[in-house]
């Protein structure tokens, strides 16, 4: 008998779809880790590095709304499996991977069915349980896999990398991929399209390649410099990429993004804050685990480890403080003080020696960096969904998302270039002994933790003016197994049910 025909178990349908978000959450953390070791196997530069990491994101925010509009249009499940497919098949290319360009082009692929299978598990989730208690503590548990999977996610990387190799970093998704996609052709029911209409592919891929052009371009000014052909070449064709999908999305029939939703000012300062404060806290994931294992000498199990301090903190914070943060002063004044505690951590990595003491120099910075993001991602979440109604509400999220994951490789694009900038600076300066390579490391971090505190203070600074110091009535609890609905976890995408028909925004 097909899965159709079966009654529906619902706490299978929770494993299951939990699972996945935790399988395509995992890899936004365990590749970090990971950076040096897959360096040096490939003789990888440090400008090329960061595209092992940025690629993923990208693809994955700039297809995401598409995932999300798939999902009604193809069906939740076939999306879902195709998702997992593309996924699996994408980590068994990468753990194979002998070259930079297979390695990040199976990285792109990774992110497109991560794109796609983590809308359509939330969505099944959401259709599989109705509205009140039972949906309550489904999201509580979904939410909670999701956060969880970025702290697994370090020590798994450590744990991977210092065993088998990193290529068991990409490798373990293909038979958890596979196991995946029969479980879920076993046991969840094919239920038909929720509608009918088109998609917005040409949306999707261009604002993709408009957003890869113009990282391409930033990572490419340290070798060629900012007036170089190559720097402005892949700059300008960015833009104008970025530019036909303004000029698409005001056109086209079904929009991936309909453009009037930007009237809505608190929606569109989340955004912009969330971009702002993901910048900062990848870029600093990113260079500070470069720091760890190439300037300080940690192996990567040790590195894993050092990063718990932030990921705890960010989590107890996140669970237990930032909702009732909020529900007080509003997801203004709490992104102000929560960037303002992330900028003083980043601030206080601006001064680490070369020779970097874990409690004096770093431990400080990394749980000021945990209580900052902790508090920060549960209240962008809040003020995106302030005064957005039912029938937008997976738009809402889906663009804070796609924000955040964009913004977070933008981030890392930005912050990487200046250190790297820096480092071959000293080094040109003063040579290429060990000595002097170690300080150009430190340097560069120093001036990144510089460049990435910026992020932060501007996330600051603007959320207070773009999302007001309280919204009225504003309340929020934390994912949990009963009670009210939760806010949207950090790594959890709202499911995205894209009106075409969005006729008002303000």
């Amino acid at each position: 008998m097909s899965s159709a025909g079966r009654s529906v178990r619902p706490m299978v349908v929770l494993a299951l779809v939990s699972a996945a978000q935790f399988m395509v959450i995992l890899d936004l953390a365990v590749v970090n880790v990971a950076i040096p070791s897959i360096q040096a196997d490939l003789g990888l530069g440090a400008s090329d590095l960061q595209w092992v990491v940025i690629t993923y994101g990208l693809t994955l925010g700039g297809f995401l709304l598409l995932g999300g509009r798939a999902a009604d249009l193809v069906g939740r499940r076939r999306t879902l499996v195709a998702g997992l497919a593309l996924f699996a098949a994408a980590s068994l290319v990468a753990g194979l991977a002998g070259s930079l360009g297979l390695l990040v082009a199976a990285r792109a692929v990774q992110g497109l069915g991560a794109a796609l299978a983590s809308p359509a598990a939330l969505s099944i989730l959401t259709t599989t349980f109705a509205e009140g208690p039972a949906r309550t503590k489904a999201l509580g548990v979904f939410g909670a896999v999701s956060g969880s999977a970025a702290s697994v996610g370090v020590i798994v990387s450590g744990t991977l990398t210092s065993g088998p190799g990193w290529e068991w970093v990409f490798l373990i998704n293909v038979p958890i991929g596979v196991a995946l996609i029969a479980l879920v052709l076993a046991l969840i029911p094919d239920v038909p399209p929720a509608e009918r209409g088109s998609a917005d592919v040409v949306g999707a891929v261009t604002v993709t390649s408009g957003l890869i052009a113009v990282v391409y371009a930033i990572n490419k000014s340290v070798d060629y410099g900012w007036t170089s052909p190559t720097t402005l070449g892949f700059l300008a064709a960015g833009v104008a990429l970025l530019g036909a999908f303004v000029v698409a999305e005001a056109r086209v029939r079904s929009p991936l993004v309909p453009l009037a939703v930007f009237r809505r000012r608190t929606l569109t300062g989340s955004i912009v804050v969330a971009a702002l404060v993901f910048g900062s806290f990848f870029a600093t994931i990113y260079q500070g685990t470069l720091f760890l294992q190439q300037a300080l000498g940690y192996s990567a199990i040790d590195t894993g480890v050092a990063w718990l301090t932030a990921t705890i903190s960010s989590l107890v914070v996140a669970g237990a403080v930032a909702p009732r943060v909020v529900g007080r002063i509003g997801p203004g004044a709490t992104l102000a003080i929560g960037q303002g505690v992330q900028a003083a951590g980043l601030l206080y990595l601006v001064r680490v020696p070369a020779d970097a003491s874990y409690w004096q120099d770093l431990f400080p910075a990394f749980l000021a960096f945990g209580i900052g993001i902790g508090a920060s991602a549960i209240a962008v979440q809040v003020a995106a969904f302030t005064g957005i109604e039912a029938r937008i509400s997976g738009l809402a999220g889906g663009l804070v998302e796609t924000a955040r994951e964009v913004g977070g490789a933008l981030g890392t694009a930005i912050v990487a270039t200046v250190a790297i900038a820096r480092a071959q600076d000293v080094l040109a300066a003063a040579g290429t002994s060990e000595l002097t390579r170690t300080l150009a490391l430190t340097e560069g971090f120093q001036r990144g933790s510089l460049v990435a505190a910026v992020l932060s203070l501007a996330a600051a600074v603007a959320a207070p003016l773009l999302l007001g110091q309280r919204a009225a009535g504003v309340t929020a609890r934390a994912p949990a197994l009963g009670g009210e609905t939760p806010v949207a976890d950090p790594g959890l995408p709202l499911p995205v049910d894209i009106a075409p028909d969005l006729k008002e925004a303000s």
